[in-house]
């Protein structure tokens, strides 16, 4: 994918993961099966992730980037990488949060990224 590509392709996942933890809150709350702020929990956790790492990745990639650019994109990594491990340690470690669901909203985005690409190779293809 090309560097231009990223955007569109970023906010179109982000849209189907909140599409995906919306679905999966109102289909499973009513029969008590997901605790709603762990779900959120989870989802947002990896929605600002994936923020973060793609918009580093940008800057990071794109054509003729200046030092700054590079240099910012390398701090969005870190960033993204420090907040990675510490948020996680820290939610899985020291709250209450019910597992199963912040992993459900945590892994809501994983599925989001495949559906994505298998949309945009199926128009691609046919």
């Amino acid at each position: 994918m090309r560097a231009e590509a990223l955007r569109p392709a970023v906010l179109r996942i982000e849209a189907l993961h909140a599409l995906l933890v919306a679905g999966l809150w109102a289909a499973l709350l009513p029969a008590k099966l997901v605790e709603p702020r762990a779900l959120f929990a989870g989802a947002l956790f990896m929605g600002v992730n994936f923020l973060l790492l793609s918009f580093g990745i940008y800057w990071l990639l794109t054509p003729f980037a200046g030092k700054g650019r590079i240099k910012t994109g390398v701090a969005l990594l870190a960033l993204k990488l420090g907040l990675f491990l510490g948020l996680l340690s820290l939610l899985l470690l020291r709250s209450d949060l019910d597992p199963l669901s912040f992993t459900l909203g945590f892994s809501s985005l994983l599925v989001a990224i495949v559906v994505d690409r298998l949309w945009t190779l199926s128009s691609i293809g046919g």
